[in-house]
């Protein structure tokens, strides 16, 4: 089945950032700027200031842990010149990991009837990240982290969970598609890693 990918669209932007990160085309010092279309973004914000400079790392947890569409539209215009140029990456790039049933118009998951994805593809996408960036993937389980003075939480309640052993990936919600979460956790023992795709639940709990 096809459904909207929410918040869990950013798990393909941080794919294409960690991919340049690796390559060496950015860093995580890379200074980004804040344009006025990132500034206006609504929805869950990291509140970024507009037409200043902002870290890249700064922008990634901005992403992983608070979900901030801001943060987002700032990286994909820094790295593809516009957003619009961006979801053309994010495309290609869905196409080599084989996610047949996807496709991106954005890169914050902002409700659109062409952005589409299956809880397979959102598996994939999910394996292939923690696959690919090991070094990386502490971000996703970051349970919070502060910017401009505003302390923000992560939006996974499940990190931190004892029992669990969660370390990932990513939360979504809009009131289209309900609530969703892409989970990932290691057995200690085996170190066998699962991931876990929920979506259109009613409800955060």
């Amino acid at each position: 089945t096809c459904a909207l990918p929410i918040s869990m669209t950013k798990i393909m932007t941080l794919y294409l950032i960690f991919e340049r990160l690796k390559q060496g085309a950015i860093s995580l010092d890379s200074q980004f700027t804040v344009s006025e279309k990132a500034w206006r973004m609504q929805g869950s914000k990291m509140f970024v200031p507009i037409g200043e400079q902002v870290k890249l790392e700064d922008l990634v947890r901005g992403i992983a842990i608070q979900s901030g569409n801001d943060a987002c539209i700032v990286v994909a215009e820094g790295i593809a010149g516009s957003e619009e140029a961006f979801a053309k990456l994010m495309n290609e790039k869905a196409k080599a990991l084989g996610l047949a049933n996807t496709n991106y118009v954005d890169s914050t998951g902002w409700p659109n009837p062409n952005q589409i994805t299956t809880p397979q593809d959102l598996a994939t996408l999910a394996r292939a990240i923690v696959r690919d960036f090991p070094e990386y993937h502490h971000y996703h389980a970051e349970r919070e982290f502060t910017y401009h003075g505003i302390r923000q939480f992560n939006r996974n309640l499940l990190l931190g969970n004892p029992s669990l052993k969660v370390d990932g990936l990513k939360t979504g919600h809009t009131e289209a598609a309900g609530y969703g979460i892409t989970l990932s956790s290691v057995e200690p023992l085996t170190n066998r890693r699962l991931v876990l795709v929920l979506n259109g639940l009613d409800s955060e709990a």
